[in-house]
C-alpha cells in the first residue's frame, strides 16, 4: 500500500516503519489519492457556502439555532463569537464533522448529509489544535500530505518552497516537527492544510501561540489567498486579525447570528472606533468569556 501513497524514495526505513505504526487508514488514501488538482472558480458571483435554517442540538443544548448564511467564492469571512457560542459546531459541520439536527448547509455546491465525500476533496481545514506528525520534520508532513492529495511531484516541491519561505520555515525545515516551538507548529499545520489547493479553507484560530512577527508573516499568507479567489473561512480570538482581514465578519452569540457585515459597515454602524467595540456593543462581553 505504501506504493499508493508515493511515499518519497529517501524516507528511511525506519520513517516508513513509523508510518505504519501510525495506524493510518488506508481506505481514506485509497479515498483521495488519485483526487486531481481543482480548477480555480473565477467568478466572485458563485456561492462558495449556503446555510439555510441550520440547527444543531445536543439533547437540551441548541448550539446552532437557525443559523442562515450565505459566502461568496473569494471571500474571506470571519466567524466571532464568546466561547460556546456555536462558532466550532457550525464549522464542525460545514466540514462533515458533525451532522445537522435540521437544516440545509452546501458546500461547494454539495449538500453536507449528501455529497462529504465532494465536499472534503474541495476543502482543507486547519483545526485549532496543531495536527502534524511531530517524528517527521516540516518537508516529510507537507510532502506526505501533497501526495495523499494527489499533487503532482513538480508543482509539490514549487508549493512547499513557496509556503516555507512565506512564513519563514525553510530553515527549520529539516528538523524533526517534535523540536518545534507552537508558533512554528501552527505554520506548518497551515502550509498542510493549503498544499492542495483547495477552494474552500477553514482556519480555526491560525495564529495561536504566535510571536507578534509570526502572526504578521501569517495574516501576509492568508491575505495572499484572496488573491488566489479562495473562500476562507476564519475562526479567531484575536478581534484585530479579523478587522485586518476580512471582507466580512459574522458575529454569532448563543448559537444565532447577530450581526453580519464589513469591518467598516459595523464600526460606522455602532459607531465606534474598532471591530472590538463593536463586538462588546453587541455582546456585552469579550470574545474570550464563555456563555
Amino acid at each position: 500500500m505504501l506504493k499508493k501513497i508515493n511515499i518519497p524514495r529517501n524516507w528511511s526505513k525506519t520513517l516508513i516503519v513509523e508510518l505504519l505504526a501510525l495506524n493510518v487508514s488506508t481506505q481514506d488514501i485509497r479515498n483521495i489519492k488519485t483526487k486531481p488538482l481543482e480548477k480555480k472558480i473565477e467568478s466572485r458571483d458563485v456561492s462558495a457556502i449556503i446555510i439555510k435554517d441550520l440547527v444543531k442540538q445536543f439533547e437540551d443544548i441548541t448550539a446552532v439555532d437557525s443559523l442562515n448564511l450565505e459566502i461568496k467564492q473569494g471571500e474571506l469571512f470571519s466567524l466571532l463569537g464568546p466561547n460556546g457560542a456555536g462558532k466550532t459546531t457550525t464549522i464542525n459541520i460545514l466540514c462533515g464533522i458533525l451532522k445537522p439536527t435540521k437544516g440545509t448547509a452546501i458546500v461547494a455546491g454539495f449538500d453536507v448529509t449528501k455529497n462529504l465525500d465532494e465536499i472534503k476533496k474541495v476543502i482543507g481545514v486547519c483545526p485549532q489544535e496543531a495536527s502534524v506528525f511531530k517524528f517527521l520534520n516540516a518537508r516529510e508532513n507537507i510532502e506526505l500530505f501533497g501526495n495523499l492529495h494527489g499533487v503532482p511531484k513538480k508543482e509539490l516541491k514549487k508549493r512547499t518552497d513557496a509556503f516555507l519561505e512565506l512564513l519563514e520555515l525553510t530553515e527549520a525545515s529539516k528538523r524533526k516537527a517534535k523540536g518545534y516551538s507552537g508558533g512554528m507548529l501552527r505554520k506548518l499545520n497551515l502550509i498542510m492544510t493549503l498544499i492542495s489547493d483547495p477552494k474552500i479553507a477553514f482556519l480555526d484560530e491560525p495564529t495561536v501561540g504566535m510571536d507578534p512577527r509570526a502572526r504578521r508573516k501569517t495574516w501576509e499568507f492568508i491575505g495572499s489567498l484572496k488573491e488566489q479567489n479562495k473562500t476562507i473561512i476564519l475562526t479567531t480570538h484575536y478581534i484585530e486579525e479579523a478587522e485586518a482581514l476580512s471582507d466580512r465578519v459574522g458575529i454569532i452569540d448563543y448559537g444565532k447570528l447577530i450581526e453580519l457585515g464589513t469591518p467598516q459597515e459595523l464600526m460606522k454602524k455602532y459607531e465606534t472606533k474598532n471591530l472590538e467595540q463593536v463586538f462588546l456593543k453587541i455582546t456585552g462581553r469579550r470574545i474570550l468569556e464563555g456563555i
